[in-house]
């Protein structure tokens, strides 16, 4: 295609163009949602750009077509994904989420405040989000053996505080 052709293509469908946006918009959103609506409209436009060369003198309806078979495809892909996130979630169902502490957990949410950030984090990973000690190290960048060494001393350090929280030692009755 010469310099020309493609400059009289581009002229022609920049003059079709905004009667067809206004009408194929209007055309969208009394059948789908917005978002789906703007990805059908540019679908739209994109194939009437390419298949300019077959458009019509009556464009309007010929692009009416062009978007009903967009809007179609999508909804047709839309049903695909939901059945096949279906099967998915029959043959290999989700994890349950395990929670964080709850608001009977005072004495662990203390404790873990009153720790270092880096080692309530390490906890974070191995007891909430169930993490090797390998894969620990991963996520923080650091060696399977530090990951290890950090991990047990997190976890020395976090049952003495929750130890120390939960059970005052009594001086009452002690000799001096």
């Amino acid at each position: 295609m010469d310099l020309v052709n493609v400059d009289a293509r581009r002229v022609r469908f920049e003059t079709i163009a905004p009667a067809v946006i206004d009408a194929v918009r209007r055309y969208l959103a009394r059948r789908t949602d917005p978002a789906t609506a703007d990805d059908v409209l540019s679908e739209t436009l994109l194939i009437c750009w390419r298949r300019l060369d077959e458009m019509p003198a009556e464009h309007l309806p010929w692009a009416y077509g062009v978007a009903r078979w967009c809007l179609a495809n999508a909804d047709r892909g839309r049903r695909r994904q939901a059945r096949l996130t279906a099967r998915i979630a029959v043959l290999d169902p989700p994890p349950e989420a395990v929670a964080g502490p709850g608001p009977d957990d005072d004495d662990l949410r203390a404790a873990l405040a009153a720790m270092r950030p880096e080692d309530a984090e390490l906890l974070r990973l191995w007891a909430w989000e169930d993490l090797s000690p390998a894969q620990i190290a991963v996520v923080l960048g650091i060696s399977a053996n530090a990951a290890t060494i950090r991990l047990h001393r997190a976890r020395q350090r976090l049952r003495k505080l929750i130890e120390g929280a939960g059970h005052e030692e009594s001086t009452e009755g002690s000799r001096p």
